[in-house]
């Protein structure tokens, strides 16, 4: 009977304690998405990388022969703050989803959305924001080189997203690491991934494990955190630029509707045919492949000196390209494209281009016949291309006679153009006839057509004095 009575006090004491935490958890608005006992709530997805409960956390095991697994909110969330603590074994990788989906009419059910990236690697990108099954990279770690540091391998790791909006913003023990600006997804579950291990059988049976799980989704701004400036911030908007761009003087080269502000690069007026401008995009079409033999590349009729330019780009299967500036639009009056430093923009496992030059010089992102792309952001890691048929960032940033260019957020080359370097690849390229080429103080920004049909869209830029 006493011993009846002790378990009935016990009980009424631990009903009594839940529905205290319960209060006190309705009065500040964070809600626990784990109860600590058992999956109630959650459910798995795509893979069969078995979960499991112990001491309060929940635990993922790799397993061999399965595609990415998911451990899934059933319940949707829009806006939010997200917090989490994780610890994994070195030598997995894996990432929390939000506002992500699982749909049959999208890759029969594939999970895709935006993902809080846990990599102990090297590379060191967690904290960054990954598109899943979808665009990939949106914000990598190369974007914040501090962050590298943030989170540590083999102890408990403190992880918080706040998805407000179009904002979207990480932190790792305290420390920002991304700060992402995007409204493709306005909701979505909450995931929590054991990535696929194929052919890698050492992996197997290893653990991660997450604990201290807790959402808000009401009241946002009074729990917000205060914004590092130092970590930049990357936006996705469509023709569109975000309240912080506008602060920090970025304007639309492109307006997303007309043709103002451009023109033919050897007219007085832009293009009659030839270049499309529809839902947003702007369009070369593909006439014979060859160097402004159709409608011609258009330029800017302002002249730019020390700037930073961003666009995003897609292109059709073997298809050739630039973006070019420091034009002079005076030099070339017969055939070609007009002269200037060019991004290059080319398939390069389809379009011949990409094996003549030297050493690869012809290929995306490189400054076309003279320096060669490669990932100067991470070292070892291959050039960051989406492929054809997907849109592709490219950044160009010059300050004075310092360049850059950057391809999908990682940088891929920089120069100097004053520099008796850069002269020397000048004499021994295609433009040696043309004196001090690329040194010019200012010149047009151009679109180059190479006879192939390209998009263009989201045309930004600001200068610098």
């Amino acid at each position: 009977m006493i011993r009846s009575l002790n378990l009935l006090f016990s009980s009424l004491f631990l009903l009594l304690s839940f529905t205290t935490l319960n209060s006190q958890s309705s009065k500040d608005g964070w809600i626990d998405l784990f109860n600590g006992t058992d999956l109630t709530g959650w459910e798995i997805l795509n893979g069969d990388a078995p979960y499991k409960v112990k001491d309060g956390q929940i635990i993922g095991i790799s397993k061999t022969e399965t595609p990415n697994s998911f451990l899934c909110t059933k319940k949707k969330y829009g806006d939010f703050i997200l917090e989490f603590e994780v610890l994994l074994d070195p030598a997995l990788n894996s990432g929390v989803q939000f506002r992500s989906n699982s749909i049959k009419s999208y890759r029969e059910g594939t999970v895709h959305g935006y993902q809080f990236e846990l990599d102990p690697s090297a590379r060191a990108f967690s904290g960054g924001i990954y598109d899943e099954g979808r665009r990939g990279w949106l914000y990598p770690i190369s974007l914040n080189p501090k962050a590298h540091s943030a989170f540590k391998n083999g102890v408990w790791n403190t992880c918080r997203v706040e998805a407000i909006g179009s904002s979207i913003k990480t932190w790792i023990n305290g420390i920002q690491c991304s700060n992402l600006v995007d409204d493709l997804t306005a909701s979505g579950f909450i995931g929590l991934q054991v990535h696929h291990i194929y052919g890698s059988e050492s992996k197997a049976g290893k653990q991660i494990k997450w604990k201290n799980i807790r959402i808000k989704t009401d009241n946002l701004e009074e729990e917000r955190w205060a914004s590092n400036p130092e970590v930049k911030e990357m936006s996705y908007l469509i023709n569109t630029l975000s309240k912080n761009e506008k602060d920090k003087g970025w304007r639309l080269l492109w307006d997303g509707e007309s043709s103002e502000g451009w023109r033919g690069a050897k007219l007085n007026h832009f293009p009659k045919s030839g270049w499309e401008i529809k839902d947003g995009v702007l369009t070369i079409l593909s006439t014979d492949g060859a160097e402004s033999t159709g409608p011609g590349d258009i330029i800017t009729e302002k002249l730019f000196s020390s700037f930073e330019l961003e666009l995003e780009f897609k292109i059709t299967k073997g298809a050739n390209s630039g973006i070019k500036y420091f034009v002079d639009a005076e030099l070339n009056k017969g055939s070609g494209s007009a002269i200037g430093c060019e991004f290059q923009i080319l398939d390069d496992a389809n379009h011949p281009d990409a094996k003549k030059g030297v050493n690869g010089n012809r290929t995306v992102g490189s400054l076309y016949d003279l320096i060669t792309a490669e990932n100067l952001s991470i070292p070892g890691r291959s050039k960051q291309f989406k492929g054809i048929g997907s849109w592709n960032k490219a950044r160009i940033v010059v300050k004075g006679a310092h360049v850059e260019h950057w391809l999908n957020n990682e940088k891929v080359i920089e120069y100097d153009r004053s520099s008796q370097m850069f002269r020397a690849l000048v004499a021994y390229s295609k433009y040696k006839n043309w004196p001090k080429f690329g040194q010019w103080p200012e010149g047009h920004i151009l679109l180059q057509d190479h006879g192939d049909t390209v998009h263009y869209r989201s045309i930004k830029i600001r200068e610098f004095n």
